[in-house]
């Protein structure tokens, strides 16, 4: 069997990535959560009960679960080469000024790998650095002397959680994306150094769509320009086709790069682009749209009417697309498919409901295989019209995981998963 490879968005899902909630979720306040990108502050040990229920469903129906940290911290404790990349990476003269970059950059280098991985994903307080006498160093350091006890060195990532974004398997390959805000650009460096060093990854004889093999010195964080993508909005449905939502956050730059990569290699023939409105209640394609089962899906339709589809195949010359716009969206998707029509369930309940249950990730459930997905259990009314529609609908709470706007299928990164 192939090591690792994404073939659909409704096969059998064979290993999974997820990031169970940790530090860096305790770092969120009532004053700095909208900066970090959630709406709410979370009750950190229920959504760990919550993350873990999700995970026990997906290991009861045979899927093999990796937890980032942990894989972050076995790459870690591969070499002091790979430490002094990632440390490297996040620490520089314009993260930590001049004065202090050489010696944090040694004391991270000190600390114990599973602790190191654990602050770079959860941050670093002044105040929780020791062995280091930033006091002392405040007579020579403007950063020393002005940073306050509670302010972070090093930032939290709490939407490490929803680990579909930072990376995004498509076929054979795998994307490590430029991500749009600022407060998430360093999950993309954690994730690539496990795909490019981890024993795991290494020599499974995969591609890498973005950034190409051996240019990751040159995935400069500050240099994307306009473009931009998030996994929410990437799915390889199968027959060498792929979706990408043009929205909040990807961008039509990072869909040119996608297709170029994917045309060469011929690993997929057609990108469905689809340009959603720009809300924050449907930041990815994934929040108002994912599939059910070979010819099902389910869909918030006031958004999902509103999307302009494009088809961009392989053009006559290399690196050149034919694109042509699409009547329907739902209609490009089902040809694409080679079935005659979709079957369409849309979010339950009256319009009041409907609205409340997208926004609490009512679309955004993850098939475990044709006709079974997870969904969070208080999206009553969608849930019982996937039931009535002969979806097994396997459920968990997700009453604090909620509150940072994604459900089952933002919070999973498949690496394995067969095809229709």
């Amino acid at each position: 069997m192939t090591q690792f490879g994404v073939h659909s968005e409704v096969g059998v899902l064979r290993k999974v990535m997820v990031h169970r909630p940790d530090l860096s979720l305790c770092r969120l306040t009532p004053s700095n959560h909208d900066e970090l990108l959630f709406d709410d502050v979370l009750w950190v040990e229920r959504a760990q009960q919550e993350h873990d229920t999700f995970v026990e469903i997906m290991r009861s129906r045979g899927v093999k679960v990796y937890y980032l940290e942990q894989l972050l911290a076995e790459t870690l404790a591969l070499s002091e080469a790979v430490r002094r990349r990632v440390i490297n990476r996040e620490v520089t003269e314009m993260t930590v000024g001049v004065s202090l970059v050489n010696e944090f950059r040694a004391y991270l280098m000190e600390m114990p790998v599973d602790r190191l991985a654990q602050h770079l994903i959860g941050g670093l307080a002044r105040a929780e650095i020791h062995r280091l006498n930033l006091d002392e160093m405040s007579k020579r350091s403007l950063t020393a002397v002005s940073t306050a006890a509670n302010e972070f060195i090093l930032p939290p990532l709490p939407n490490t959680l929803f680990t579909r974004d930072s990376s995004c398997w498509i076929y054979n390959g795998v994307s490590v994306n430029p991500m749009y805000w600022r407060a998430r650009h360093q999950e993309a460096i954690h994730v690539g150094l496990i795909y490019r060093f981890h024993p795991l990854f290494r020599g499974a004889g995969f591609d890498f769509w973005y950034p190409p093999a051996g240019d990751d010195d040159q995935f400069d964080l500050e240099d994307f320009g306009r473009a931009s993508l998030e996994g929410g909005d990437v799915m390889p449905i199968g027959n060498k086709t792929v979706l990408i939502g043009v929205s909040e956050r990807s961008t039509v730059q990072m869909v040119e790069q996608l297709a170029r990569a994917l045309f060469k290699k011929e690993a997929a023939e057609r990108i469905i682009a689809a340009q959603l409105t720009r809300d924050r209640a449907h930041m990815h394609l994934d929040t108002v749209f994912t599939m059910l089962d070979r010819d099902a899906v389910t869909i918030y339709p006031k958004v999902v009417a509103q999307i302009q589809a494009y088809s961009l195949r392989p053009g006559d010359k290399p690196g050149t697309f034919d694109v042509r716009r699409e009547a329907d969206f739902l209609g490009a998707v089902a040809d694409a498919l080679g079935v005659p029509h979709l079957r369409i369930i849309t979010t339950g309940g009256d319009d009041y409901q409907a609205a409340r249950e997208q926004w609490d990730d009512g679309n955004n459930v993850v098939a475990l295989e044709p006709g079974v997905v997870i969904a969070y259990s208080k999206n009553t009314y969608t849930n019982q019209k996937l039931r009535d529609a002969g979806i097994e609908v396997l459920t968990f709470d997700g009453f604090e995981l909620g509150k940072g706007r994604g459900g089952g299928h933002c919070m999973t990164c498949p690496l394995l998963r067969d095809g229709i």
